[in-house]
């Protein structure tokens, strides 16, 4: 019993290898993200937190950033809210979209089945799927075709952010950017290639569990319903440290922190306080350095 969750994480590896062996492939992280991303970042962070707030914070917040309020909007039935900012000068348009500020309860909502969603003909998680329907629907009207659309958000607001990028490119609207903070999965491996076409920052924090649930289970391989990131995953290290990983070793780093019980400590590395005070350590000399998967935790202790 002991070496069981050993075995079927190496077992799970190899048939993710033979199904899709394009998640393995390496890519050049670092040399096209500069360490001077991280004001860009700081500007999606402190959008995305000015979310929780009321639409004064909202006006203030955008305005700081040469944005104005365009839209402000709760969806009660679908329990979303979510706010448009627009700079004229630029042709540029933000949706940001608000998460849950409550960590457990994140937790438990995002561990359920993936569904097929007719609209792009792969599975994703139908919870996130009908809020970001519901935002699409109401704010169609309200965008600007010809303006750079960028969309954000942190935890559940983060997921919906990334779906509704899908909608908006869908319809013609350029896509230029989604940043998410402590974003949860969407979707499984074949819903995650047809994402490539998307620019996606996935900013988490290494110990932050949202991010990793839920886990790869050997029970979804017979029906391809793995649970699979999308983008680029930023990890936000101590002090002006940080690393890149895609595809196996985003998904790996869930080996080391999924045994541990939810707790009050550790629920604090998915608040949006804990990521503005990373992220504002690196807005000048971030420093890269390689993401290395420590394999060794999937290896018995004898």
């Amino acid at each position: 019993m002991t070496h069981k969750p050993v075995l079927s994480s190496l077992s799970l590896i190899f048939v993710v290898w033979m199904i899709c062996p394009s998640v393995f492939a390496q890519q050049n992280n670092a040399t096209d993200l500069q360490s001077n991303i991280f004001g860009e970042i700081l500007e999606y962070a402190k959008l995305s937190n000015a979310a929780y707030s009321n639409r004064s914070t909202v006006q203030k917040t955008a305005a700081e950033y040469g944005y104005t309020l365009s839209h402000f909007a709760s969806l009660s039935k679908l329990n979303v809210s979510y706010y448009v900012i627009t700079n004229d000068d630029k042709q540029t348009q933000l949706i940001v979209v608000r998460g849950t500020s409550n960590a457990e309860n994140a937790l438990v909502d995002i561990a359920i089945q993936l569904i097929n969603n007719d609209d792009f003909g792969i599975r994703l998680h139908n919870g996130f799927a009908l809020s970001a329907e519901g935002i699409y629907n109401d704010i169609k009207s309200k965008l600007k075709k010809g303006y750079k659309t960028r969309t954000t958000g942190h935890s559940l607001g983060g997921a919906v952010a990334v779906i509704l990028g899908m909608y908006l490119q869908n319809d013609g609207y350029l896509i230029e950017r989604i940043v998410t903070f402590g974003q949860p999965k969407v979707t499984n491996i074949t819903g995650s290639k047809k994402l490539d076409s998307l620019e996606i920052w996935r900013v988490v924090t290494p110990r932050d569990l949202v991010p990793l649930v839920p886990p790869l289970e050997m029970a979804d391989i017979n029906n391809l319903n793995i649970y699979w990131h999308s983008g680029r995953e930023i990890i936000l290290l101590d002090g002006k440290q940080y690393s890149i990983a895609t595809g196996i070793d985003s998904m790996l780093r869930a080996t080391k922190f999924l045994a541990e019980p939810l707790s009050e400590k550790n629920l604090q590395h998915h608040m949006m306080s804990h990521y503005l005070a990373l992220i504002e350590a690196k807005t000048s000399d971030a420093e890269w350095v390689p993401y290395k998967n420590d394999f060794s935790t999937l290896l018995p202790s004898w």
